[in-house]
């Protein structure tokens, strides 16, 4: 099959400079600033070190990304490997309430974190980290978006509304590419992820393990890597806990407790010489009703815009036919002021905001694309639930506290 034509991430000469002097003035972070890793080196630098160990038969067309990979995070070489991704659990997040994690605080001393991607929201960053692809080739960009075959509002985390997964986000993943290697994978997670559209889309390939208490993956994991392999641990309490109370409250302080003490007594139970590493697909921070926009009550903002996708940290605009989207990306930023980052698609896309993208992926990317700076959202009441309009704590944009994630790696 033909490689698919992209979209080149520099086409528009000085942008993607103007667009790292923009977010910097905004106080935002762009994926991969400063030489930052992101969060799609993790699964090919785990590739890499089983394969450096013979867990895995090397891989002519992949060998040299993984070992490069594997060379940029400083993984040790081992044939077991444990990946934990704590959904929610931004950097900033862990070390502003380090306190209630004992464990990770003294393991990720000297660690540097990761970047997420753009939009800093699950459905997003996970598929960059199964695939590693930018959203701009997973066509994976945000909560909801726009599927331009029908022009209506698909959720990529329930995968409602929208075509098969493998259609929609057809590059292979890590995981099956490991396992085409001979590698073991395994990955454990609610019996619910087990098939679902975004397992397929993002994880596809690993033998699925159900398992619910936190407690009881971690038993399955270190079950799985009794013999070498991979096991993938995912955990979502902690992002469900901010959502509900905000990232500052007593409950997620409690969810993180609870996270820390069992993966601490993971990485007491898993076989020696095992590598465990600890990550996140973003940040959060906590909402600022005050800074609050809603697209249904404020004429201006909905002035030619047909749809809105994304999510209330990071909104793509899919305007009416006809619409000026140089227009509506003015008023949106009259109208918004320094509580966000506006840009046409042609300035997000050459700025490089999704990385490389895909020409299947373009009519995805909104006509106007919205980043929000400090505790910001704009919501849209006519297409989002009054639970979406109630969350404490949120995420999706650039800001250091969404966009960094730890890499805690424990040997």
């Amino acid at each position: 099959m033909a490689a698919p034509t992209t979209v080149g991430s520099t086409s528009a000469a000085g942008s993607p400079t103007a667009l790292a002097d923009a977010a910097e003035a905004s106080g935002l972070l762009l994926p991969g600033a400063d030489g930052r890793p992101c969060l799609g080196t993790v699964l090919p630098a785990v590739a890499g070190a089983l394969t450096a160990a013979g867990a895995a038969e090397p891989s002519p067309a992949l060998g040299a990304s993984w070992a490069a990979a594997l060379a940029t995070l400083g993984l040790p070489v081992a044939d077991r490997v444990c990946v934990v991704l704590v959904d929610g659990l931004g950097h900033l997040n862990l070390a502003e309430r380090s306190g209630h994690a004992p464990f990770l605080r003294s393991a990720s001393a000297g660690s540097s974190p990761l970047s997420s991607t753009f939009p800093s929201t699950t459905a997003t960053a996970l598929g960059t980290f199964g695939v590693a692809e930018p959203p701009g080739r997973t066509g994976m960009l945000g909560y909801t978006v726009r599927d331009p075959a029908t022009g209506t509002l698909g959720n990529l985390v329930s995968w409602t509304d929208l075509p098969e997964p493998e259609h929609w986000q057809p590059h292979a993943s890590v995981l099956e590419h490991l396992t085409a290697a001979g590698a073991a994978v395994t990955s454990v997670g609610p019996r619910r992820f087990a098939g679902s559209g975004l397992t397929r889309a993002a994880l596809r390939g690993a033998a699925y393990v159900p398992a619910e208490p936190l407690a009881a993956r971690v038993d399955a994991a270190v079950r799985a890597l009794r013999a070498p392999g991979l096991a993938y641990l995912y955990w979502g309490d902690v992002d469900k806990a901010g959502h509900h109370h905000g990232v500052g409250s007593w409950q997620w302080g409690d969810a993180l407790a609870d996270a820390d003490a069992e993966i601490g007594r993971l990485a007491r139970s898993l076989p020696r010489g095992t590598v465990l590493l600890v990550t996140a697909d973003h940040g959060m921070v906590d909402v600022d009703r005050t800074r609050r926009w809603d697209v249904a009550d404020d004429e201006r903002l909905a002035h030619d815009v047909a749809l809105v996708a994304g999510e209330p940290r990071a909104s793509h605009l899919h305007l009416r036919p006809g619409a000026d989207a140089e227009r509506v990306r003015d008023v949106w930023a009259d109208e918004l002021g320094d509580a966000a980052l506006v840009l046409t698609r042609e300035e997000a896309v050459a700025g490089g905001l999704f990385g490389a993208v895909d020409e299947r992926v373009l009519p995805v990317v909104g006509d106007v694309v919205v980043a929000m700076t400090e505790r910001a959202t704009v919501v849209d009441s006519r297409t989002q639930t009054p639970a979406s309009l109630d969350l404490v704590g949120v995420h999706g944009s650039l800001t250091p506290h969404e966009m960094l994630v730890p890499c805690i790696v424990v040997a």
